[in-house]
């Protein structure tokens, strides 16, 4: 039976794109928003959820960092998503006929150079699949969308143009989120776990709470503070590492960052994904 995939957008939206790419054989459920989506799987109307977490252009993606760790949500895998824009078009249009291009206006910021080259009039949209969906439905052959190549597909547009960002490293990291934890094989060696903390309010409590990653040869691939419950002397801490919470320098350098905190949960023990990305 086929198990039902949140995410956030229309389909065909990139969100969509990684959801296809993961599970091709299940249901993706379109969501509203990045709440909805977390909702969905909470509630059991989804069997898992499919969110952004950062991108390499435009860095994190807020809302997540906030919407996860309460959310009792487990992560149990990542997905980096190449994003690749298209210029699509109605049926028998052809590259000439285009006046005017819409889209999210970030993914219009990310084609300025092509957009420029071409003079075509930029027109913002609520996102690049609901610009597709409007395009299909229309039927002007002036006008195209920025999308990816799964919106054409889902919506029976025509790819006029391929690759048409002004930058070739766009990449999406994705986390899949369930309501009960996965851990990793044995045999699976490449392993991220994901984990929040807050320090105490001591004199270099950071730094104290950091060291054990470091005497313990435990690589941390990323660091992100933010600010909670609106006090500017409230601040979370989300950090990956590469490891499972059971290699013993794993254990170890938790074992001292505990130490110095008053918060630290793991939010998932997960395979750790490529960051080269599938294009969409």
């Amino acid at each position: 039976m086929a198990r039902k995939i949140a995410f956030q957008g229309e389909p065909g939206a990139f969100s969509h794109a990684a959801v296809h790419a993961l599970f091709p054989s299940d249901e993706a459920l379109p969501c509203g928003s990045f709440e909805d989506t977390i909702v969905a799987v909470q509630s059991g109307a989804a069997d898992l959820g499919v969110v952004p977490v950062e991108n390499s252009l435009y860095g994190r993606i807020t809302d997540i960092y906030h919407l996860l760790p309460p959310s009792g949500l487990h992560i149990i895998g990542e997905h980096y998503l190449r994003v690749e824009m298209n210029l699509l078009g109605v049926p028998g249009a052809t590259l000439t006929d285009i006046a005017s291009v819409q889209s999210l206006s970030v993914a219009l910021g990310q084609c300025r150079k092509f957009i420029a080259k071409h003079r075509l009039k930029t027109i913002n949209g609520s996102d690049t699949a609901g610009s597709a969906r409007e395009i299909a439905q229309n039927g002007d052959k002036t006008v195209a969308a920025i999308a990816s190549r799964f919106a054409a597909e889902v919506y029976g547009l025509t790819i006029l143009a391929s690759n048409i960002e002004d930058a070739s490293h766009n990449t999406t990291r994705f986390l899949v989120v369930s309501r009960q934890p996965d851990v990793p094989a044995a045999a699976i060696e490449r392993v991220k776990t994901t984990f929040i903390f807050r320090v105490r309010n001591v004199p270099a409590a950071l730094y104290k709470a950091l060291g054990g990653f470091a005497t313990n040869g435990v690589n941390m691939t990323k660091l992100e503070s933010y600010m909670v419950d609106g006090s500017f002397q409230a601040t979370q801490f989300y950090a990956d590492i590469e490891g499972r919470p059971s290699d013993p320098n794993v254990q170890l350098a938790f074992d001292e960052l505990n130490f110095f905190t008053d918060e630290f949960r793991v939010l998932g023990v997960y395979a750790a994904g490529s960051p080269e990305g599938d294009a969409p």
